[in-house]
């Protein structure tokens, strides 16, 4: 009996979709000269790859901004563009590919205007 309790256990974590697609995206996104959020420093120049989870308009300060959270399997990093209310194909579910300095707000990691190219 210990070992089926072990072995449904053991399937249980391998199957898990949160860690299925975390792992899928480690293995899509992977790729040269792009670094992971996880590991992307702060106030240094980087390219990220990763698919858009959610893509929302909230202003700042009386002025429109796109908000976009990307996640690649490692994290998640706030994409924001001041002045756009919003970018052709710039939705929910698209892989995207962007560059710019990761800066930090509230303890929250942010990309403002970053360069992007759909993937």
């Amino acid at each position: 009996m210990a070992t089926k309790s072990r072995l449904r256990r053991t399937i249980s974590r391998w199957a898990s979709p949160d860690e299925a697609e975390a792992r899928d995206l480690r293995k899509t996104f992977a790729g040269s000269g792009v670094v992971t959020i996880a590991d992307a420093p702060a106030r240094t120049p980087v390219q990220l790859r990763g698919s858009l989870r959610t893509v929302t308009l909230r202003p700042r300060g009386g002025v429109p901004a796109l908000e976009a959270e990307l996640y690649d399997g490692t994290g998640t990093l706030t994409l924001i563009w001041l002045g756009r209310r919003r970018i052709a194909g710039i939705g929910p579910g698209r892989s995207i590919e962007v560059s710019g300095r990761v800066g930090e707000h509230d303890g929250q990691r942010i990309l403002y205007n970053p360069r992007y190219e759909l993937l």
